[in-house]
């Protein structure tokens, strides 16, 4: 990855992550960037809490059997019995319907994705799912159920592979977990994208824009250009430079209409956001403008 698109990766992401390169079937190199561990962990006490909340509602349902004669021992079964489904029901049906997310993740930014850059596979879903299970809520619940007799050791002993199937995050560079390896897949964030600071305080937006601009305007300048746009509008050394600076874009870009000296900061932030979403669109895609100079080709891999 060249330095200016660091720079824009930088700007357009708000902060510096881990990042891997994933060849798409169609052979184009993608940048994707990891989710923390800290996010993984936070998406997945989200998620605890919403199972918890559906199993919780499942039990008041069950409740009146126990005044009707149930035994406990059958009514607990019955509960764990749901729980189990509950468990493998949530993840498996958000993350093929929502494409790879559930609400934790949603609400954390992340999403799950195929390692070899192909579309996620049902299989990989189910997979990873079910892999949970034996690697942390069957240990744990055998854990949490023994009885003290039968042994501190084998009491250790589940505790301590829970644990370190846990951990298994924080030794491999990918931050996999065992279900990620089996099914092929990775977890990654998938940020809001807005603008920062000052040049947002103004509502900018791609759909709230008071300009408007052609995919071949905006197709001119790249992300050198966007940077130094980017600081003119945080540190403008004068109002004159913003005037001669808006001058210079609107013949560049051929933009007929005449802007009016107190709109100029106005059609600068609304250039920068839509240049900038342009950019990022091309992104997506696999293609990189550097500058103005150069064409938005497919990006080398790194």
């Amino acid at each position: 990855m060249t330095d200016v698109e660091g720079r824009l990766s930088a700007l357009i992401e708000g902060v510096s992550r881990e990042q891997r390169s994933i060849e798409t079937p169609e052979g184009v190199s993608l940048r994707v960037a990891l989710a923390t561990r800290m996010e993984r962990v936070s998406a997945f006490l989200l998620d605890m809490a919403f199972m918890g909340a559906a199993v919780f509602c499942l039990c008041l349902l069950i409740i009146p059997l126990f005044f009707s004669g149930t035994d406990m021992p059958i009514g607990m079964t019955l509960i764990l019995f749901l729980a189990f489904i509950v468990r493998i029901l949530y993840f498996t049906h958000f993350e093929l319907a929502w494409q790879g997310a559930t609400p934790g993740k949603k609400i954390c930014g992340l999403r799950v994705i195929n390692r070899s850059g192909g579309p996620l596979a049902p299989s990989a879903v189910i997979a990873r799912n079910l892999t949970r299970e034996v690697e942390f809520f069957l240990p744990l619940g055998i854990f949490l159920s023994l009885d003290a007799s039968l042994g501190v050791a084998r009491q250790l002993a589940l505790l301590g592979w829970t644990c370190a199937i846990a951990a298994l995050p924080l030794f491999n560079r990918d931050h996999l977990r065992a279900g990620d390896i089996i099914g092929g897949t990775v977890v990654i964030s998938m940020p809001k994208r807005a603008l920062k600071g000052d040049l947002s305080e103004r509502g900018q937006s791609a759909d709230g824009a008071a300009y408007a601009f052609s995919p071949s305007q905006l197709a001119i300048y790249g992300a050198f250009e966007l940077q130094a746009l980017e600081e003119l509008l945080r540190h403008p050394p004068s109002d004159l430079a913003l005037e001669e600076v808006c001058g210079k874009i609107r013949r560049k870009i051929g933009y007929a209409e005449n802007i009016e000296r107190h709109d100029v900061r106005r059609f600068l932030g609304d250039f920068y956001a839509a240049e900038r979403a342009a950019l990022e669109h091309g992104q997506l895609f696999g293609h990189f403008k550097a500058d103005k100079t150069s064409a938005s080709e497919p990006r080398a891999k790194s």
